[in-house]
């Protein structure tokens, strides 16, 4: 018997029935299990293009935008959260993190590890974010790429005001990630895009993100893909 072998039998997995309640894990609807039992197919066969095709016109329904680069991302939540920052995040950009809570934690530890310098701006955890603070801290840093911050804050279940944000956001001509991941298709915010940027001005909005993405160190979106309005990866949404 191999040394690396386990010291245990190893049987097929069969994991039990449970009640999930929280904001994610969440139980899946048996039409979708029965989806995922279906044979694998390559992601160039044109069934799974066309498919492709039609989720994304679907997400931008969800959406409620136009913005072409509207596209899932295979994994969790959290990597469409770090794809948005290891995009749009070049070294030495300031970026303003408003933090309530857990994830707006996490978005200031992906600004760190993307090389940005974050501009705190901080509220008790289960209040939502402070629109007053955040314009304070715009004008303090008006040289500031990037506002980010938690749509519903998943720890504390705190919902700030996304459309207010991203206008503040705007007038100060800064782009935004908004992590939406426990609201967007539950409560309204304007146009909010997923674990990324609300889509209020899209077309101008879209353009200036991918000059941002071709500035950064690990770009993990082809500029030539992107032209043509197709992308590298299985991704994120921006504006």
């Amino acid at each position: 018997m191999s040394q690396y072998a386990p010291t245990k039998r190893i049987h097929s997995f069969h994991p039990p029935q449970r009640t999930l309640m929280g904001p994610g894990p969440t139980e899946i609807h048996p039409r979708v299990l029965t989806t995922m039992s279906q044979p694998a197919i390559g992601y160039l066969d044109p069934v799974f293009v066309e498919m492709m095709e039609e989720l994304k016109s679907l997400l931008r329904y969800v959406y409620q935008t136009k913005n072409p680069l509207t596209f899932p991302i295979s994994g969790p939540g959290s990597v469409g959260m770090e794809y948005c920052f290891v995009n749009m995040v070049a070294p030495g950009d300031k970026v303003i993190v408003c933090q309530n809570g857990v994830f707006g934690g996490r978005m200031l530890e992906n600004v760190i590890r993307a090389g940005g310098v974050p501009v705190l701006v901080e509220d008790k955890w289960g209040d939502p974010v402070d629109p007053h603070k955040l314009e304070d801290a715009l004008k303090k840093n008006r040289d500031a790429k990037v506002v980010a911050f938690v749509h519903a804050e998943t720890s504390t279940g705190a919902q700030s005001d996304a459309k207010a944000l991203v206008k503040l956001a705007h007038k100060y001509d800064a782009l935004t990630i908004v992590d939406a991941v426990t609201s967007l298709g539950q409560r309204p915010s304007g146009s909010t895009n997923g674990r990324s940027t609300p889509s209020i001005r899209p077309a101008r909005n879209a353009c200036r993100a991918l000059r941002a993405c071709r500035r950064c160190r690990f770009p993990s979106v082809s500029s030539n893909a992107s032209r043509r309005g197709r992308t590298r990866s299985t991704a994120g949404s921006w504006t």
